[in-house]
């Protein structure tokens, strides 16, 4: 990716946080946080967000919040290449705090999201198509989003490729599959810091 590019998708990124920081005391996760703060586990939006022009798709959750745990929840990100009824392909999650800033992207194994399975090539191949252009349920949040694709494409296409590798030495207990043994969960991560 053109280094021009990734620096535009930055930018981006920190004018929507810009934004979205002024319209409430914390940015990306803000719209989300509220509404899953009792509820952890539960896909928000429901019937999460969806693209039909570029088959993006999202949706974000927490987790039941642990003592002293920095991430308050996840945007987990896909692409329906063959539009809404077609096969879903998990690209990355993007870990949030509860302020909504950017803590870390991964990868996660195929029983956590249940996704129609794509090698790592396949899957890289569907990271510039990841393009949320929806009003709702926030302009910024999606626009966000996009960028983060953007900017960290190199990132995210290293991650893809070790969540594989991950997976192929992966010793699981005999009669289950890598990708369906529950005692592997994230199978690559990248930790911003700093940014």
């Amino acid at each position: 990716m053109a280094e021009e590019a990734v620096e535009l998708a930055r930018r981006e990124i920190a004018y929507c946080e810009t934004l979205l920081a002024k319209a409430a005391p914390t940015c990306s996760a803000r719209p989300f946080a509220t509404r899953l703060k009792s509820r952890p586990g539960t896909h928000y939006p429901t019937g999460d967000v969806f693209d039909p022009t570029s088959g993006a798709q999202w949706f974000y959750h927490c987790h039941p919040a642990e003592e002293g745990a920095e991430e308050h929840g996840h945007f987990h990100c896909f692409l329906r290449p063959q539009g809404p009824q077609g096969p879903i392909h998990h690209l990355a999650a993007v870990g949030v705090d509860a302020h909504g800033r950017l803590l870390r992207l991964f990868t996660v194994n195929q029983w956590v999201v249940g996704d129609d399975w794509l090698g790592a090539e396949g899957t890289i191949a569907l990271l510039p198509r990841f393009d949320v252009q929806m009003p709702r349920p926030s302009y910024l949040v999606n626009r966000w989003l996009t960028a983060i694709f953007t900017a960290y494409e190199q990132q995210i296409t290293e991650l893809i490729r070790e969540r594989d590798r991950t997976l192929l030495a992966h010793r699981q207990p005999e009669s289950v599959e890598a990708r369906q043994d529950r005692a592997l969960e994230v199978t690559s991560e990248f930790k911003l810091s700093g940014r």
